[in-house]
């Protein structure tokens, strides 16, 4: 039996040949492989001895022969190919390892040049991969370095990998083959001027009982990056099988978590929060939240940015939720929730990052992309446009709801006082519809005066103003913008708000 080993990530390398070496396979290897095998002291013949033919082109050229596709290609069931294998000196290769050059990590370097791009696509590599995977029927490819335990263990245990087995390294290796051509295609695209051409490749986490609706089917894909604060990557430690809408609304619960570094819980129904709040600590926080509004949490999703200990577990069971999600629980916690079978329980990643991510939308016939909203400006007061400046109490509940306002589906208005929600107007036609939800909320819950009112978008007349000032609004941040921000500002005058302009916009659609 035959192996030949070329590999550019040469993670486990050594150990992996020395044990096909110990079960008498024949090594055979190419370049830097080759020297590492050798210096480690494993007995290893060189490509070129197979082929009779040096590496040639500064090592472009060296298993792109007969020697090497004919002995990966020919069918051993066959009887004309092994002939004709025969007749031309062509022994068999039974096992091929290879992963290729690093050309992702290449063209992500700023000061990368073209000529430099060039030289790490890989050409052989994939050439002997899709070889392999052809003829996966005799032949074991193998591309991923965690592939290598499992297939030194079946090949002890049955004296060469089975079928099954070569069939799904035989798909890994199509796929791997398949991104590294797709990221040389994006970047020649681009150096070259010509239009993009968008590849996605998500991994398929698990089929789900069915989309928004029963009629729906549905998948959960995630993709190959790590982020945090994604349900992609949470561990459950208890309850049901998400759902596709769980799913939505576990990831804008974690979106708006994500923006808080005091101790903070939201509350979370059909992708809108429904109560949040910052508190001196986790219970505290979910008190707060939970007191915002007791009606609509039922049947909701709670997010924590701390970890869950048992008195908030206990104090927030007898509330019927479908979700809770945290950086991490207690064990006492977790054993207050193991009582509530149902009740999805999900441990996540939760660390600060700055990186750029992408936002898919699908559409009918297409595909919208843009940066996901990631960014949010700290209130300041040097953001005021009235007379009156707001108090530092106003200051922190301006920072604290415009946070919150972010994330409301848009026309969104949302009232805050004290760090906590009071109300929240989502997804109106016109804003004065989603400032009068906020706001008749806020009066329910016997909140008249000092409150703050963060709008998402500009007002475009003075008529929110108004309205805001007759249920006790006391300060008014907003993007600014309109044409009409001057009637806004006077209006504000008039009541004795102070008013801020971000300069910045959250629509949320």
């Amino acid at each position: 039996m035959k192996a030949l080993i070329s590999v550019s990530d040469k993670t486990g390398v050594v150990e992996f040949a020395t044990a096909l070496k110990e079960m008498g396979w024949e090594i055979i290897a190419t370049g830097g492989t080759k020297k590492m095998l050798l210096d480690s002291g494993l007995e290893v013949t060189g490509i070129s001895e197979i082929t009779g033919f040096p590496e040639i082109c500064g090592g472009r050229v060296k298993t792109l022969h007969p020697k090497v596709h004919g002995a990966l290609l020919g069918r051993r069931e066959l009887e004309s190919d092994m002939q004709q294998l025969a007749e031309n000196g062509i022994g068999l290769i039974d096992l091929v390892c290879v992963n290729l050059y690093p050309f992702e990590a290449t063209v992500a370097k700023p000061d990368v040049t073209l000529e430099d791009a060039i030289e790490h696509i890989d050409i052989g590599g994939p050439s002997m991969l899709r070889s392999a995977a052809k003829n996966c029927k005799s032949v074991t490819v193998v591309c991923e370095p965690a592939d290598y335990a499992m297939i030194i263990d079946e090949i002890r245990a049955n004296g060469n990998t089975t079928e099954p087995t070569r069939l799904r390294l035989s798909a890994k290796a199509y796929t791997h083959t398949a991104l590294y051509d797709s990221h040389i295609a994006e970047y020649m695209r681009r150096v070259a001027g010509l239009p993009e051409k968008l590849f996605l490749a998500f991994d398929e986490v698990q089929p789900l009982r069915y989309g928004e609706n029963p009629h729906q089917a549905a998948k959960f894909y995630r993709t190959a990056d790590e982020y945090s604060y994604s349900v992609a990557t949470a561990r459950q430690l208890q309850g049901k099988e998400l759902s596709y809408n769980n799913i939505q609304d576990a990831n804008a619960a974690l979106e708006i978590v994500a923006e808080f570094s005091d101790p903070f819980c939201v509350g979370l129904k059909h992708m809108n929060p429904c109560g949040a709040a910052v508190g001196a600590d986790v219970l505290d926080a979910w008190t707060r939240a939970y007191e915002a509004d007791k009606v609509s949490i039922y049947g909701g999703i709670v997010a924590f940015n701390r970890e869950v200990n048992e008195e908030t577990a206990l104090a927030m069971k007898p509330i019927f939720l479908e979700i809770v999600m945290a950086p991490g629980f207690t064990p006492e916690a977790l054993e207050v929730f193991s009582k509530k079978k149902n009740l999805r329980v999900l441990e996540v990643k939760m660390e600060k990052q700055g990186e750029k991510r992408p936002r898919y939308v699908g559409v009918t016939g297409g595909l919208l992309v843009q940066d996901a909203d990631t960014e949010c400006l700290d209130i300041t007061d040097a953001m005021c446009v009235t007379e009156r400046h707001p108090s530092a109490r106003e200051l922190a509940d301006m920072d604290f709801g415009w946070k919150i306002c972010k994330h409301v589906k848009s026309n969104a208005i949302v009232v805050v006082k004290d760090g906590a929600t009071l109300g929240v107007g989502a997804g109106q036609m016109n804003r004065v519809g989603s400032a009068t939800i906020a706001l008749e909320e806020a009066k329910a819950a016997g909140a008249t005066e000092g409150l703050v009112l963060c709008s998402d978008g500009f007002l475009p007349f003075d008529d929110t103003v108004e309205q805001a000032a007759r249920y006790g609004v006391t300060a008014i941040v907003q993007p600014g913008g309109s044409i009409r921000d001057e009637d806004s500002v006077k209006k504000a005058n008039e009541k004795g708000i102070a008013m801020l302009f971000t300069g910045m916009r959250h629509f949320k659609h």
